[in-house]
This record gives structure tokens, C-alpha cells and sequence, in this order.
């Protein structure tokens, strides 16, 4: 069953958060531009791609298998934030919108892939339940 991937809100703030990514990223080093720069741009754009990938398949299965694919960009985007805040890349107050965001998104895409999976399916355990923040990492 097709979905029209315009209409979600998870679509329109992923959107919305990448285009955060790219301008929190602009300040980066010019040697990072091929490196952490690029990388988190890239899976930035895999979380609204991934979305509207799998509401134009055809089968309630194949959005569940482009969600998973999209929450998984979102724990790399997620990482790569921290990894950019410990490098001094982003200051803490960008980080930490930066992650609620992320974090925000994938609890909304869980919600909306639960809607399609069979009951009998048990999600296994990702980042989803892991609080990043709760990480520290000494400078």
C-alpha cells in the first residue's frame, strides 16, 4: 500500500532537519568537507529519502524495511553530532538541539512503523531506548 510521504509530519521535520544539519556543518573545517562533513550531511538525507522510499513501495512491509533503514540513519546522524561536539565542531547548545531533534524524529518514525508491523513482531532493541546524552565524554 503506497503512502503519500508529503503529508507526514516525520517527512516535513526531517526535511527540516536536515537543512540544520547543513548549516551547523558549514562552520566545520574545510578538511573535514570529505570526511565527518560530508558523512553526516549524507546520512542527514537518508532519513527523509529512506521515508518517502518506502511509501512509494508497494507493500506495508517494504515501508517497515525504509523505516528501519531511516531510524538507522538517525543513530548515525545522532553519533556523528557527538562526534562533532567532542571534536569542538559544534558548540554544546547546537549539539544538544541538534540531538533532541534527531531524537524526536525517530521516536515519531517508531510510531509510525509500529502502525504497520504485525503484532506478533517484536522490534529489536536499537539506540531508541538509549539516551546519547546520558553518554559523557571527558574533553
Amino acid at each position: 500500500m503506497r503512502h503519500n510521504f508529503k503529508n507526514l509530519e516525520i517527512w516535513k521535520r526531517s526535511r527540516q532537519f536536515v537543512y540544520n544539519v547543513y548549516i551547523n556543518s558549514k562552520q566545520f573545517p574545510k578538511e573535514e568537507l570529505f570526511s565527518l562533513t560530508n558523512q553526516i550531511r549524507r546520512a542527514s538525507v537518508s532519513i527523509p529519502s529512506n521515508i518517502s522510499e518506502g511509501c512509494g513501495r508497494s507493500t506495508d512491509a517494504q515501508l517497515v524495511h525504509f523505516l528501519d533503514v531511516a531510524i538507522a540513519s538517525s543513530c548515525e546522524v545522532e553519533t556523528q553530532l557527538y562526534l562533532s561536539y567532542d571534536l569542538g565542531y559544534l558548540d554544546e547548545s547546537q549539539k544538544d538541539t541538534l540531538t533532541q531533534e534527531v531524537s524526536e524524529i525517530r521516536r515519531m518514525m517508531i510510531a509510525f512503523q509500529n502502525k504497520f508491523k504485525k503484532k506478533s513482531e517484536v522490534r529489536p532493541l536499537c539506540c531508541q531506548n538509549i539516551s546519547l546524552s546520558e553518554v559523557r565524554y571527558s574533553h
